[in-house]
């Protein structure tokens, strides 16, 4: 029942993140199911980018706001990597490929504020209050959202669809009892849930909503548009009053730009391009395998305590996605 998304939506990051489960068919609830096509090497190679840089992003947004304010600082993220991946557009294809309609623009708004507003920066806020390890890991709520959106608009995910989300629901439980136990802050946990809910609707529309024609240029738009939100918000909490350039870590510096180049240009793009291409349900599967990096790099690199929930949550959301995966193959 898979069918490509059309070319003509490209959509964002973050990939994003955070994000969904199975084949997409269109918004027609009884089309004939369709032959699923083979996922070529170019998609896997985008999914792989996605999947480790992705996870390693989280320890990077941890290590930003040791010294840097949460949502200024992701603002200047995405309005730099945005402007820049708007002149690198500009560079290769002229400045044709940044033309788009009232329609366009005002959609490729719309899924930034979306998925970076409303998704990374408010994971970036939680980050604040919870380790980094487990903000991935809580991202795995995601596919559920958008099997409740799909069966919403007709689709039919199916059985195995269905049984990997209950697995990773099952896995979210686990993960989630740091937070009611007192372990973690609890707010930053729900902020978290938060964030998914909020990119999984921008992933989910960025296929139906007339968006610009070239990706690149549409991620471009989205990522300008959600750092100006981000921004926006920032200021609105005060975030500027007592913060000092001058007292930012060299590690937070370094952590931004990581951000910037490989969280934003390069793994934000590759999300941006497999919306467009690849099933939705196979793309969402980063959101399962991104936690298991993350968690890694968070116990190396910031000794976060690995504790039996995360252990066992995580062990039961890379099944869910080997599930998932499993499911997008058949055919």
């Amino acid at each position: 029942m898979t069918r490509p998304v059309r070319a003509s939506s490209p959509a964002a990051a973050p990939v994003p993140p955070i994000p969904p489960v199975p084949p997409v068919t269109g918004l027609e609830p009884l089309v004939p199911a369709a032959p699923r096509r083979r996922i070529s090497g170019v998609v896997w190679g985008a999914l792989a980018i996605v999947y480790v840089v992705w996870g390693s992003t989280y320890l990077g947004i941890a290590v930003t706001v040791e010294t840097m304010p949460p949502f200024l600082s992701a603002g200047a993220r995405f309005v730099v990597a945005g402007l820049l991946l708007a002149a690198i557009v500009a560079w290769r294809g002229g400045t044709a490929a940044l033309r788009v309609d009232r329609a366009q623009l005002g959609s490729a708004a719309l899924i930034g504020l979306l998925l970076l507003l409303g998704g990374n920066s408010l994971v970036v806020l939680a980050e604040t209050a919870i380790p980094s390890g487990l903000a991935a890991l809580l991202v795995a709520i995601v596919p559920a959202w958008v099997v409740v959106l799909r069966r919403g608009f007709g689709e039919r995910p199916g059985g195995r669809a269905y049984a990997g989300v209950v697995i990773g629901l099952a896995g979210l439980a686990v993960l989630t009892l740091p937070g009611l136990s007192g372990d973690v802050r609890l707010w930053g946990v729900l902020v978290v849930i938060a964030a998914t809910l909020s990119w999984s609707v921008g992933s989910f529309f960025s296929s139906r909503l007339p968006m610009p024609g070239n990706p690149f240029a549409a991620s471009a738009y989205e990522m300008v548009a959600g750092g100006i939100g981000c921004a926006l918000v920032g200021f609105g909490r005060g975030e500027h009053l007592g913060f000092s350039v001058a007292e930012v870590s060299t590690r937070s510096w370094v952590a931004l730009g990581y951000l910037i180049v490989f969280g934003s240009l390069v793994a934000f793009t590759a999300y941006a391009w497999l919306l467009h291409t690849a099933p939705l349900s196979l793309v969402a599967t980063y959101a399962y395998v991104n936690p298991v990096v993350a968690v890694l790099l968070g116990a190396v690199v910031l000794s976060e305590p690995v504790t039996w929930p995360i252990l066992l949550g995580g062990g039961i959301v890379v099944a869910a996605v080997c599930l998932i995966v499993s499911t997008e193959r058949r055919g």
